[in-house]
């Protein structure tokens, strides 16, 4: 799902790859790049889920406006997930609002 070579962008830079965890599932990421990147390339399209109908919500605005991307990052919840860059290791949960 990564894109390689954007008609506009060009080739991303190289960033180191790292190790981050989703709900107790290791996937690779590159560091500093938006987790909800990471989570997209990795196949994953649920981060939330809405408080009174539990449907699941995902990646939507990608510039922190819309909410609909926030998860428990390293025990703090409420994150959102499009403008927060990956680091090594980082934890991070689906949240049930």
């Amino acid at each position: 799902m990564r894109i390689l070579n954007h008609p506009i962008l060009g080739v991303p830079e190289k960033r180191k790859k790292v190790t981050i965890e989703i709900d107790g599932q290791k996937i690779e990421a590159r560091e500093g790049e938006p987790i909800a990147a990471a989570l997209w390339n990795a196949g994953i399209r649920d981060f939330r889920y809405t408080r009174k109908r539990k449907e699941p919500r995902g990646f939507f605005c990608g510039i922190g406006l819309c909410t609909d991307c926030k998860m428990i990052v390293n025990g703090s919840p409420n994150v959102r997930t499009c403008i927060t860059l990956v680091q090594d290791g980082m934890k991070i949960q689906r949240q049930k609002d």
